[in-house]
């Protein structure tokens, strides 16, 4: 058995709204390439991931959706019946062969689940996944299918195994979320910006899930603003406390790193730090509980030169064990193939500059807003488990 597999395809540039979209996948080729140049990544670690057939993706989505897709993709879609699906809008606009390049994203994190979960490897990313917001039947925030649920999903009727769903995009994991809200095989955890000014608008400490499945979707929204140390008290008091309350038989991760201070679209004030400490913890949660297995998969991510490499090369090196290379100076062979190509000055080392940003004000108030939010969560789910307790009595 492999230790960590990396789940890649060029084809993955396929995924592609229009030159001046923010959702960019060269960020994938990049992180490839520091890798590769870092000597972390070898050929032999690489997969070639698989097309999701269309039976796959009926796991969560529509028939008539995925037609849908098809026929936008081949220009065969009016306007009008495309804005019903949310095809054909700012955020995901229509482009050529839109149902192809999406397949291959959700093929790409089930062929990362079946090397876990036949155990030919403990652990396996596809960082060109991660698409959170993608629903039954409407594309949304940049996402068409929706590989993350269509994987868990898969898991259930596959393999049979818990699910326990991390979500630390700066966007709330509504997508996967909602897919699984009354399912008590899958745990969902997102630890997100709050959405009072930030796109999908949902997210809240209140939503817990409902019926069979009340009790096992977790939110912490955090306040604008919010920087590392807040971030990484609200994540690893709740990552630590849901996977102890759950006991999963193997975590998925989403790890959308648009939570950075440099990122455009949102209002986060994270550094490159937290980026250490997520897969860390990961790791630590996956062998605990699950034997190792774990499957993670990208999100969001703006700043694709000064951000994005850096913060997914940490979760192969993670995986690998071998976050000692992170340390210093960022290879120069790398610098030099992708500051000509890139519009802002690249950031030369694995940390970011100091000081990274001026002194937040309100820091004190954002930090007491976050504990009390956390606290809401934390309550609840002791809550869950004295209840859980009385019942097996």
């Amino acid at each position: 058995m492999k230790d960590s597999v990396f789940i890649y395809s060029p084809l993955f540039l396929n995924y592609k709204f229009s030159n001046k979209h923010p959702f960019n996948q060269l960020r994938v080729e990049l992180t490839v390439d520091l890798l590769k140049k870092l000597k972390a990544l070898e050929d032999d670690e690489i997969v070639e991931p698989r097309f999701a057939t269309d039976e796959e993706l009926e796991l969560i989505h529509d028939a008539g959706y995925i037609r849908a897709v098809k026929q936008a993709g081949e220009g065969k879609l009016s306007e009008h019946e495309a804005l019903n699906y949310g095809l054909g809008t700012e955020d995901t606009p229509i482009f050529q062969n839109m149902h192809q390049a999406s397949s291959l994203i959700v093929g790409a994190t089930l062929t990362a689940v079946d090397h876990v979960m036949m155990e030919k490897s403990k652990h396996a990313l596809n960082l060109g996944g991660g698409l959170h917001h993608g629903f039954r039947g409407k594309a949304s925030g940049f996402c068409i299918y929706n590989d993350s649920a269509v994987a868990i999903k898969y898991i259930i009727e596959k393999y049979g195994a818990r699910v326990l769903y991390i979500d630390t995009d700066a966007h709330h994991g509504d997508g996967v979320q909602w897919s699984f809200y009354d399912e008590p095989n899958v745990c969902t955890l997102s630890i997100h910006e709050t959405g009072r000014y930030l796109f999908p608008g949902t997210g809240t400490v209140h939503e817990r899930g409902q019926g069979s499945g009340y009790g096992f979707a977790f939110n912490i929204p955090l306040d604008a603003f919010t920087e590392d140390e807040s971030w990484l008290k609200v994540y690893k008091e709740a990552v630590t406390e849901v996977a102890e309350y759950f006991k999963p038989d193997v975590i998925v991760t989403q790890n959308g790193a648009d939570a950075h201070y440099f990122d455009p679209l949102t209002h986060l004030h994270a550094s490159i730090n937290i980026y250490r400490e997520i897969p860390k913890l990961a790791h630590e949660i996956a062998h605990s509980y699950c034997d190792g297995k774990w499957i993670a998969v990208g999100g969001g991510g703006y700043d694709i030169w000064r951000v994005v490499p850096r913060a997914w090369s940490l979760i192969w090196l993670e995986m690998k064990n071998l976050s000692c290379k992170a340390q210093g100076a960022l290879p120069k062979e790398w610098l030099e193939k992708w500051q000509d190509k890139s519009p802002v000055e690249l950031i030369p080392t694995w940390e970011d500059p100091d000081p990274l940003y001026q002194p937040i004000p309100r820091k004190k108030e954002i930090e007491e807003k976050n504990n009390h939010t956390l606290e809401l969560a934390l309550q609840f789910i002791r809550q869950q488990r004295e209840y859980n307790a009385k019942k097996k009595c």
